[in-house]
């Protein structure tokens, strides 16, 4: 572990060693962990490091000021996205600058934001705080966003839940009220094999897989013509669909086993374990048609992700607070999910808002322009000073 060289490193210059730790979510985050917690270290702030469920994969919980509940949070997930298979013209783990644009990755997703947390620290510490600054540090976000929900019931175990949060996810700092739900299931098809010319003595998994698909597909279709629609949203609706799928082994044996992968995104109003119960009654039929080739025959459904929508009043304190720091009068819906949703449901307000565009996110040569961070800079202590130096 290499500790911080100056206590003034600035947000690029702190991006461009957050980068080259690869913390792509099936590799552990103590390195970067570590590099962080010498951060604060040098810094004298308060924290707390937070594991998961994995080895290696730790969240963090820093404060500045009073150690409290209350005052602020800005939060940002610390893992990224692979590189494999993706062509980069340049090293994905050195940043580096062309015309004003940092390439590297997780620049904008999301490490640009974390990096300007950590860089605040230095300028907030010289304010009189009066409340709480929490800075949270979460894994796993690209896969599962399990951190959040760790990290968040460690707060409110320990009675430090602050009153707002705002999450950094690149949003070109317009702040986002709303944003989909995400749930995904992976089914397991068992049947019985038979001799492809004696079909009637065996149980095909790959017809019953082709026949759970179609109703999946028709339940995407009654979701777009029956809504709900929710104006703001593009698409306006829930949607679904099958995203990955494979079965049987040779020609000549009716398959046993087959599995596939389907996922839905709820607008606010739909809810994911209602909806999940709906199919899972359509899907009974085809179930029970299964099981009288024998008891273990049938469809065998595993939730992978449940990620909650965000859904944020315009009215909301936070809102205008956004708007009045941010010089935009915009409150934006987007149809990708964050963790802000398991912050809410928490009892957590919660905004994205965040340096950076979502296009460059996951894509070869992801970049996040200087001027975006500059301006998130002034963004975070515009609102500290909006927050937390009130009485």
């Amino acid at each position: 572990m290499t500790s911080p060289t100056t206590r003034l490193m600035n947000t690029v210059a702190i991006l461009e060693k957050l980068v080259s730790f690869d913390t792509t979510s099936r590799n552990p985050n103590v390195p970067l962990i570590e590099w962080v917690e010498s951060w604060l270290d040098d810094h004298d702030v308060t924290y707390t490091r937070h594991r998961g469920p994995e080895d290696g994969k730790w969240n963090l919980h820093a404060i500045l000021g009073p150690v409290e509940k209350g005052g602020l949070a800005f939060s940002g997930h610390v893992d990224c996205v692979p590189v494999e298979g993706q062509d980069w013209s340049r090293d994905p783990f050195v940043l580096t600058e062309l015309d004003g644009k940092l390439y590297a990755r997780g620049a904008a997703d999301m490490k640009g934001f974390v990096a300007a947390m950590l860089a605040a620290i230095p300028t907030l510490q010289t304010l009189p705080l009066r409340k709480p600054v929490h800075l949270f540090f979460t894994f796993d976000e690209e896969i599962t966003c399990n951190g959040a929900r760790y990290l968040i019931e460690d707060v409110k175990s320990r009675d430090l839940m602050p009153d707002y949060c705002v999450i950094g996810e690149p949003s070109l700092l317009s702040p986002i009220i709303a944003h989909k739900g995400r749930f995904t299931v992976r089914v397991d098809v068992k049947g019985r094999p038979a001799h492809s010319s004696q079909p009637s003595l065996g149980a095909n998994a790959l017809h019953a897989m082709g026949r759970a698909i179609a109703e999946i597909a028709a339940m995407a279709e009654e979701f777009e013509r029956d809504g709900p629609h929710v104006s703001g949203f593009e698409p306006d609706h829930t949607t679904m669909q099958v995203g990955l799928a494979k079965g049987g082994s040779i020609l000549n044996i009716v398959p046993e086993q087959a599995s596939f992968e389907f996922e839905w995104r709820a607008v606010p109003g739909d809810n994911n374990e209602e909806i999940f119960e709906r199919l899972k009654r359509r899907l009974a039929p085809i179930d029970e048609a299964l099981k009288q080739a024998g008891p273990e025959c049938g469809l065998h459904f595993t939730p992978l992700v449940d990620l909650p929508p965000l859904a944020l009043s315009r009215e909301a304190a936070l809102v205008s607070l956004l708007q009045q720091v941010t010089g935009r009068n915009s409150a934006g819906y987007v149809s990708y999910g964050t963790e802000a949703g398991i912050y809410q449901q928490a009892g957590l307000p919660t905004i994205v808002c965040g340096p950076g565009d979502i296009a460059q996110a996951h894509k070869p040569d992801e970049w996040i322009e200087r001027d975006q961070l500059d301006r998130c800079d002034t963004m975070i202590e515009r609102l500290v000073r909006q927050v937390c130096l009130a009485p």
